[in-house]
């Protein structure tokens, strides 16, 4: 996990030329009434990412499809002229590839996003975007969620929006990550509940670290808008509990005894681009906490690298 964490810098300034030629390739001068993105897991983390930037710069709706309309309850969605996006870095998502098929079926764009070649994703999307991320050996995803973040960044500037290039973190910031990680490790290992905190395209990074804390440090947490945490969780935001803030919260929450962490912010970088840098802080933090806590982020307990779910 730690290889792969430190390999994101050099990865992600290398693929962005590649990603922006491919999607561009298979995407400019198309236009849609709606998005339709399916996902689990870190690439449904993702897909809630895309979900903010679809929105805000295309002004057309982005819909996170819940796979089981079509798998487990066969109902027959209708859709308008839709772009359908599955999201599967094995490619093996039976579910995320039934949703890719329907759409097909029903005369819509089909897209997948894989790391891995002649998956069944593949197989059942009109077109395929490779994220040519590497092997990824440890279970919890790290390089390849991030290669997805930038990947659906590109997405979006080819279906015409006007974003700039992106800034990708380079190996001081991983640096500066790690360092504040570890600085706050002893109090996320030390604190329950947990919680992580975001809003905007910040609450993908929250729900992304909560799950890193979960599956690789065994640390129960759970993400929160900053928005809906106010609305009744925050109860729970007392002393030997910690907030991971990645969006700024009220003067009041600060003082009702939690820890707050806040997750490092870079100068100068968009706020649309802020998730490929503050993710890696979520990743170290989950795996300084993991060795804290005596446990192996990468052979965790119960999980297996890839997830079949229908």
């Amino acid at each position: 996990m730690q290889r792969e964490i430190e390999e994101q810098s050099e990865l992600l300034a290398r693929l962005t030329t590649t990603y922006e030629s491919r999607l561009s390739e298979i995407l400019q001068g198309r236009d849609f009434e709606v998005v339709l993105l399916a996902a689990r897991g870190s690439s449904d983390h993702a897909a809630l990412y895309a979900r903010y930037l679809i929105e805000i710069h295309l002004g057309i709706p982005a819909i996170l499809a819940a796979p089981s309309v079509l798998t487990r309850y066969r109902s027959q969605v209708r859709f308008p002229k839709c772009l359908a996006i599955g999201i599967s870095q094995s490619g093996s998502a039976p579910d995320v590839s039934e949703v890719l098929g329907y759409m097909r079926s029903q005369g819509h764009v089909t897209l997948g996003i894989t790391n891995t070649l002649g998956s069944r994703i593949e197989q059942v999307a009109d077109f395929t975007l490779h994220l040519d991320a590497g092997h990824e050996r440890s279970v919890a995803a790290t390089k390849t969620y991030s290669a997805t973040l930038l990947a659906l960044y590109h997405l979006v500037c080819a279906l015409g929006a006007r974003l700039p290039s992106p800034r990708t973190p380079d190996d001081a910031w991983c640096g500066l990550a790690r360092n504040q990680a570890h600085d706050h490790a002893h109090a996320v290992s030390g604190s329950r509940p947990v919680f992580a905190l975001g809003r905007g395209y910040s609450f993908s990074t929250a729900n992304e670290t909560a799950l890193k804390l979960m599956e690789c440090a065994l640390i129960p947490c759970k993400a929160y808008s900053t928005a809906d945490f106010e609305h009744g969780p925050k109860a729970l935001a007392d002393s030997g509990s910690a907030l991971i803030t990645f969006d700024p919260i009220s003067d009041a929450l600060a003082k009702q005894g939690a820890a707050i962490l806040t997750a490092p912010t870079p100068t100068g970088v968009a706020e649309e681009v802020l998730p490929l840098w503050q993710i890696l802080y979520g990743q170290w933090l989950a795996l300084c906490c993991a060795r804290l806590e005596g446990e192996d982020p990468d052979k965790p307990q119960f999980i297996q690298k890839v997830t079949r779910t229908l």
